[in-house]
């Protein structure tokens, strides 16, 4: 494409008075329009629309409308110039002609070019020669040299795209007129429609484009995402994007000795950037933790990993931890988090546990040789909440921030829900109807729901004994809404040995009375201690031992009643005799207050 001259530099300067004779001239060499009128000029820019709308192909395109303008109008050479983002500059897009000015930048307030752009119209500089004023710095630069020039700005409404600049006509004087201002003005009226159309047409694509990027990403990032757990299991998760794609994750790994990991993170930034970061880092809790004894190792070799990718200045911070549902107890790393908030149910008090290491991926081996620092907590009945701060930073109802004191209240509200419903609830009372949260929100629980996974070792607490046959320890508070883990528990022994429905519902009835008789007159109905129970199997005999740490009872005391007394009490241990084999109290083992133990029978031996 043609190196256009002076005219487009920003090199002219404008004339300090009025030219003495205008530059326009029109009909001097009327003839050499001979032929050609209005059904030429529809035909041309019939021909140029068509080329725009069948081709997605922006530059040859207008490289083909321009060369067409150039030959129609019988020039030597033309440019189309487009205005930058900001304005201030004007860009050669595309030339024909002997020299290439492709990439040419002039200033969009100097020269002709400059001077029809900001003032919407078109110019004519009919000879150059009579133009004291007009510059020639491109001339000198390209050795072309210009004659006469046009120059019609691209306007579409209120806008201008740009100009179209036509240079040195070819035969007679080698001079532009008026007619062939207009003309050129009507095609560059087509042209800047046809860029216009293209330039909104590829901003749709590309919306359209992105919009099934962020869904794709949107759908990987839900399949790293744990499956939603059942409702006896003691961790449970959420995670409600503010946008498509979220820089916050949580995963829930069990493990194949009962032990599960976990963890919670949100990642710095928005976008796409944050999503592949937040996958990264994921996958990579997921591969590590498999082999991972503790969190504060885990967590470094994480952090080395992210470093060794630069992700241009973002980090994550996250908390990582690993529960034992056998014992309680868990071990948890925070690496710049959000403080975790400790539940006691029993006192309804919080503990928060700040963090006390950096955020993943700012520096490569910042822990040192012994890793992050480790908490370990026992949860004694009680849960773990873990969250990031698109809950404490959340919109309430009220249309202040929830904040900590916001999120303790609702956990209190909504300690008695099932887990899964509740984290809903908690995230509901922040996600109004209709409205977007301002951040990303992940929220975790880890309760402590005193039952270890069949098969799990069980823990030795108070110098019990554990025998070979022992099939689970569950360790409860004595609340009567902990009474239905007891019965799950119950259940889960009873399956483990094959047992049919009925010797499981007898059973089950035998140990939530005695447990209630806990609750109700060993602490009574205090909810200040714990009932703690072992299933143990013994051939064809299953042994449930119930403890209590209460104060020692007289065994003599606690009787079933003659079934035709008429007085209330004494019919619970009328019932569990009935259907256990046997049941009584027993001395209990140091640091018990008492043990019942009860034996029953299964039904078919099993070797």
């Amino acid at each position: 494409m043609p190196k256009q001259a002076a005219n487009s530099s920003a090199a002219e300067k404008p004339p300090e008075t009025p030219p003495a004779q205008p530059d326009v001239h029109a009909g001097h060499d009327g003839e050499r329009h001979t032929g050609r009128g209005v059904r030429d000029h529809l035909g041309l820019l019939a021909e140029m629309t068509r080329e725009f709308t069948a081709s997605s192909d922006y530059k040859t395109i207008v490289q083909s409308a321009l060369a067409r303008i150039t030959t129609y109008m019988g020039a030597e050479a033309a440019s189309l110039f487009l205005l930058s983002d900001s304005g201030e500059a004007l860009v050669c897009s595309a030339c024909y002609g002997p020299v290439d000015i492709t990439g040419l930048n002039i200033s969009a307030n100097t020269g002709v070019v400059g001077r029809a752009v900001g003032m919407r119209e078109g110019a004519l500089v009919r000879d150059v020669a009579e133009r004291e004023d007009f510059g020639a710095a491109v001339d000198a630069k390209t050795g072309f040299t210009t004659r006469s020039l046009l120059v019609a700005p691209l306007v579409i409404g209120s806008d201008c795209l740009g100009a179209i600049e036509v240079i040195n006509r070819i035969g007679g004087d080698g001079l532009f007129d008026a007619e062939d201002l207009m003309l050129l003005e009507t095609l560059a009226g087509a042209a800047a429609l046809a860029i216009s159309n293209f330039r909104l047409t590829h901003k749709i694509v590309q919306q359209e484009r992105n919009q099934h990027e962020l869904e794709l990403a949107a759908e990987i990032q839900r399949n790293l995402l744990p499956q939603p757990t059942s409702r006896d299991f003691p961790l449970h998760g959420i995670n409600i994007p503010a946008r498509s794609v979220s820089g916050d994750f949580y995963d829930i790994l069990p493990l194949p000795d009962g032990r599960i990991w976990f963890n919670v993170g949100d990642v710095s930034g928005k976008g796409m950037n944050a999503a592949l970061l937040m996958a990264k880092t994921s996958s990579l809790f997921r591969c590590l933790a498999k082999s991972a004894e503790d969190p504060g190792q885990l967590l470094n070799a994480i952090n080395n990993e992210l470093c060794e990718t630069n992700f241009h200045g973002m980090f994550v911070t996250m908390v990582g931890g690993l529960f034992h549902p056998g014992t309680g107890v868990l071990r948890l790393t925070n690496a710049g988090h959000e403080p975790p908030l400790h539940f006691d149910l029993r006192t309804e008090r919080f503990i928060s546990i700040p963090a006390d290491a950096p955020p993943l991926g700012i520096a490569q081996d910042i822990a040192g040789p012994d890793g992050f620092p480790v908490t370990e907590i026992y949860l004694a009945g009680g849960m773990l909440y873990v969250f990031t701060d698109g809950l404490t930073e959340a919109t309430t109802f009220g249309g202040g921030m929830l904040g900590i004191d916001g999120v303790r209240a609702l956990i209190r509200d909504h300690a008695e829900e099932a887990p899964d419903l509740r984290l809903k609830s908690i995230a509901g009372a922040v996600k109004l109807p209709g409205q977007s949260l301002r951040d990303d929100l992940t929220l975790l629980v880890v309760e402590d729901m005193g039952i270890a996974p069949v098969g799990a070792k069980p823990p030795i607490d108070n110098k019990l004994s554990v025998e070979d046959g022992q099939i689970m320890r569950i360790r409860v508070p004595a609340r009567p809404d902990r009474l239905k883990l007891i019965r799950s528990a119950t259940e889960q022994a009873s399956k483990y040995c094959d047992a049919s429905e009925s010797w499981t519902f007898d059973l089950k009835m035998a140990v939530d009375e005695a447990c209630q008789n806990i609750v109700r007159h060993a602490y009574g109905n205090k909810a200040e201690g714990d009932i703690m129970i072992d299933y143990t199997r013994e051939g064809d005999v299953l042994t449930v031992d119930i403890m209590d740490f209460a104060e020692p009872v007289d065994p003599d005391t606690i009787k079933p009643r003659n079934l035709s007394e008429v007085r209330p009490g004494g019919l619970g241990v009328h019932l569990i005799k009935s259907v256990c084999d046997d049941a009584r109290f027993v001395p209990p083992p140091p640091g018990v207050g008492n043990l019942f133990k009860l034996t029953k029978r299964l039904p078919n031996k099993v070797s």
